[in-house]
């Protein structure tokens, strides 16, 4: 079997939308991909929202946690896509063949109003990721 593609999802806190991607990846590549997350400043859990929404796809990130960009530097990786324009901003340079894409999401956690109407938006973003994701495992870019 050939190795698998190395994906680096990059936001800056690790905790919605990279985390969100990783699931997503690891879930509808399968053994093709091998798929993480980072963030240049990752907060301490992913966010709660991000694991219901998840859930409610049937795909489980609780597991998950943020962890920081630099640990990945000299790992080998085939793409590191950025989630976000800050994190675009502060993604390290991996060296060798590492192909850098960029993926602009809205930030769920920046949502206001109820619970539901936040669950609403990291819904709705997650919609948007699953799309890219789809497309990322049809064609590679």
């Amino acid at each position: 079997m050939a190795e698998p593609i190395r994906v680096l999802f990059l936001c800056v806190h690790n905790s919605a939308r990279s985390q969100m991607a990783e699931g997503l990846l690891r879930h509808l590549g399968g053994e093709r991909f091998e798929a993480h997350s980072a963030g240049s400043e990752p907060t301490d859990a992913v966010r709660p929202l991000a694991v219901r929404a998840m859930a409610e796809r049937g795909v489980d990130i609780s597991a998950q946690r943020p962890k920081l960009q630099s640990t990945f530097v000299g790992y080998p990786l085939d793409y590191a896509i950025t989630t976000c324009d800050e994190a675009r901003e502060a993604c390290p340079v991996f060296p060798g063949r590492v192909q850098q894409l960029h993926w602009r999401f809205d930030d769920p956690a920046a949502a206001t109003g109820t619970d539901e109407e936040k669950l609403a938006v990291y819904r709705r973003v997650l919609g948007e990721i699953e799309q890219r994701v789809r497309r990322f495992i049809d064609t590679g870019h």
